[in-house]
C-alpha cells in the first residue's frame, strides 16, 4: 500500500499548504507535530547530532591552530600591497543569514504544515552542510596558507619591508594580523555562505515546486534570490581585498557543493514529484499505512458493490451490442 492510499482516511486540515497548487496531496494530511513525534525523532537521530557536535569542535580547532606560513619574497609582493579594509560583510553577520535565517523560514514552513519531519530534517540538513563546510575551509586554509592580498601590510605595517636570507619575509605586525594574513584559500565567507544559502535554496525549490514542468519562470526568481546574496558576499570579499577571485571561486564551489550533497540526504531532487516533503514523511506515512489495512478493505468493499451493481447492466449492453453486430453481418441493416 503506498502513500497516496493514506490520504483516503487521514484527516484533511481546514487550510491551503504554503505554495502548493493542489489539494490532494498526502501532506494535507495526518500531521506529525514536534509534540506527538519530535521526542521520537531525536532519539532516533542522536548519533548525528553527536557528530555535529564533534564537527564544532574540530571547527573551533582549526580555527585557533596557526595556518602554515607560505614563503613569500620580495618580488611576490606585487600582488600582495593592497591595502587593509574593514569587512563589508562582518564576521558575525555570517551566522545570522547562514543559518538564522534558513531555520526562521524553515519555522514558518512548520507552523503551516505541521510537518516535524520536515523541519527536523531541513535543521540538520543545513547544519550539517554549514559545519563541513566550515571544516573543510579551515582545514585546507590552515594546510595552504596562502597569503591575502593586503598581506604586505599586515606583515609591514609601518611600510618597511624586511626580508631573511632566504628571501623570505621577516614581518614585525601584529601577531593576529599576520596569522589572518595566511588564510586566503578558500574564502570561508563564501564557502558558508554558499552553504547555508545554497541550501535555502533547494529547500525552497522543493516546497514551491519550482520544477513541475508548468512554466512558471517567477518561481526561479524566489530559489535564485540566495543564491545572488551569497555570490554578493563573494564579490564584497574581492573589493575589501581580503580574498583573491580563486579564493571565491573555490569557496562558493566547495559550499554548494556540500550544501546539495547534504539536502539530498534528506530531501528528493527539487525536480521530483515528491521533492516538498522530506524522504522520512513518505516513510512514515508507509508505516502508518501498513498498520491500518482497513480502509483498504472498505475501499474494496465499496468497489465490488459497485461492480455487483454495474454488472446486470453491463450484461445487458453486451447482448444489444453481440445482436447488432450480427444483424450488420448479415446484412439486414
Amino acid at each position: 500500500m503506498g502513500w497516496r492510499d493514506m490520504i483516503s482516511f487521514c484527516p484533511a486540515p481546514n487550510f491551503r499548504n504554503m505554495f502548493q497548487g493542489r489539494r490532494d496531496e498526502p501532506e494535507l494530511g495526518c500531521r506529525h507535530t514536534i509534540k506527538s513525534h519530535g521526542a521520537e525523532l531525536a532519539r532516533k537521530h542522536k548519533f548525528d547530532w553527536l557528530i555535529l557536535l564533534l564537527l564544532l569542535v574540530i571547527e573551533i580547532i582549526l580555527y585557533v591552530i596557526h595556518p602554515f606560513h607560505r614563503f613569500v619574497g620580495e618580488d611576490m609582493m606585487t600582488d600582495l600591497k593592497y591595502p587593509m579594509k574593514d569587512n563589508t560583510v562582518p564576521v558575525w553577520a555570517v551566522p545570522l543569514y547562514a543559518i538564522l535565517l534558513p531555520v526562521s523560514i524553515f519555522l514558518l514552513f512548520y507552523i503551516r504544515r505541521s510537518d516535524v519531519y520536515d523541519l527536523h530534517h531541513s535543521i540538520l540538513g543545513l547544519l550539517f552542510a554549514v559545519l563541513i563546510t566550515a571544516v573543510l575551509t579551515d582545514a585546507i586554509k590552515d594546510a595552504v596558507g596562502r597569503p591575502r592580498p593586503d598581506f604586505f601590510w599586515r606583515c609591514f605595517p609601518d611600510g618597511r619591508d624586511e626580508y631573511d636570507r632566504w628571501g623570505n619575509v621577516v614581518c614585525h605586525g601584529k601577531k593576529i594580523d599576520i596569522k589572518e594574513g595566511h588564510k586566503s584559500f578558500p574564502s570561508g565567507h563564501t564557502s558558508w555562505s554558499f552553504a547555508g544559502l545554497g541550501f535555502l535554496s533547494l529547500y525552497l525549490s522543493g516546497k514551491i515546486k519550482a520544477f513541475d514542468r508548468r512554466g512558471h519562470v517567477a518561481k526561479l526568481c524566489i530559489i535564485f534570490l540566495p543564491i545572488l546574496a551569497a555570490c554578493l558576499v563573494g564579490v564584497s570579499r574581492v573589493d575589501d581585498y581580503w580574498h583573491h577571485w580563486q579564493d571565491v571561486f573555490a569557496g562558493g564551489l566547495l559550499g554548494l557543493t556540500v550544501a546539495t550533497l547534504c539536502y539530498l540526504q534528506f530531501f528528493p531532487p527539487p525536480y521530483n514529484t515528491e521533492g516538498w516533503g522530506p524522504y522520512a514523511y513518505f516513510r512514515a506515512l508507509e508505516q502508518i499505512s501498513s498498520s491500518n489495512p482497513q480502509p483498504v478493505n472498505d475501499v474494496s468493499m465499496a468497489v465490488q458493490g459497485v461492480n455487483q451493481r454495474t454488472t446486470p447492466n453491463s450484461i445487458v449492453d453486451d447482448q444489444n451490442l453481440s445482436s447488432t453486430y450480427e444483424a450488420m453481418e448479415s446484412g439486414k441493416r
